[in-house]
């Protein structure tokens, strides 16, 4: 059996249009013809089932079909997953695949994954570098990343969310715990900050910093730092507040008595630790509509809105406060 696979030429032919009237359409130049020729060369396109060349567009166009995410160096959990899993659904609606790539220190690195795939946009959890955006800019490479106020502000929101909860139950001897690594707790520094302001608009003394992988031995050590029991440790993210649920077990005391502790990302395995572990969650669905609407509004010229959709934080009640 031989399969036909049909051509721009035999889509031009059924149309009764020129090979380049076909190609110009195809590739974002439909405005320039009458909607009935649109109309017939679309309908062409469904009855031979034509599959344009991503190599021909690439070229006619000057960039290809795909989008790269450029993964920040932090822990990749469940809601980053969740958000990528769901951006990679939607651009492939529109005709767009999106490439994951971690994220790299080096202009060189990474003018040479753009020049080698050509695509049409840059997205990025975390600001880029001055250089970097500056070579994608010279590339003509759209580039969609958080401002750093907006940014901060989503991190700040955090902070004060956990500082907030953790007052309000009656705690006094606050900490905040972070990743000891900071390329893997990118987002932290804007929360610590909103966490002691909070603390301080409230009389209360300033938060014990702690500074922990998420391993035993770093957990029991910076429960060491506490001196004693009474504290309550808003945590960087469910790990570290995981960590710290496992040596004060381990230390015997008891939670929420003797510690308290405060994670973030609602992680399944919050639901599992014993206490099960206070949290803030959010839709992972709504931070990706807003990073896929500000990415279309972008690729869209004729477009300049930069729609800002605020992601709505959850605090998640359960035993470990």
């Amino acid at each position: 059996m031989v399969v036909v696979i049909p051509t721009s030429q035999d889509v031009a032919t059924r149309a009764g249009v020129s090979r380049s009237t076909v190609s110009q359409i195809l590739n974002g130049r439909a405005e320039y013809f009458a909607e009935e020729t649109q109309a017939r060369v679309a309908q062409a396109v469904a009855e031979l089932g034509y599959e344009p060349s991503s190599a021909g567009r690439t070229l006619a166009r000057g960039s290809s079909d795909i989008v790269i995410a450029l993964i920040p160096d932090t822990t990749f959990g469940r809601n980053l997953q969740d958000i990528y899993g769901s951006l990679t659904e939607e651009l492939a609606r529109r005709g767009l695949t999106l490439v994951l790539r971690l994220s790299t220190s080096t202009e060189a690195s990474l003018d040479r994954l753009v020049v080698g795939m050509k695509p049409r946009a840059v997205l990025t959890l975390t600001a880029l570098p001055a250089g970097q955006r500056e070579l994608l800019v010279r590339r003509g490479v759209e580039v969609l990343e958080p401002d750093e106020s907006s940014n901060a502000n989503v991190n700040a929101r955090i902070g004060t969310l956990q500082a907030r909860h953790l007052i309000e139950r009656g705690y006094r001897s606050l900490g905040y715990a972070h990743l000891r690594d900071a390329r893997s707790d990118p987002f932290g520094g804007a929360r610590e900050r909103a966490f002691i302001e909070e603390c301080r608009l409230c009389g209360l003394d300033e938060p014990r910093i702690l500074h922990l992988d998420v391993t035993p031995e770093d957990a029991r050590s910076a429960l060491e730092k506490l001196e004693r029991p009474g504290f309550a440790v808003a945590c960087y993210n469910d790990d570290v507040a995981t960590a710290l649920l496992y040596a004060a077990t381990e230390k015997g005391w008891k939670v929420p008595d003797d510690i308290a502790l405060i994670g973030m990302d609602n992680t399944p395995l919050s639901r599992l630790t014993v206490p099960p572990l206070t949290t803030i969650g959010y839709d992972p669905n709504q931070a990706t509509q807003g990073s896929l609407q500000q990415l279309l509004n972008r690729l869209d010229k004729d477009n300049n809105r930069e729609e800002v959709v605020e992601v709505q934080m959850d605090l998640v009640q359960r035993e470990t406060t």
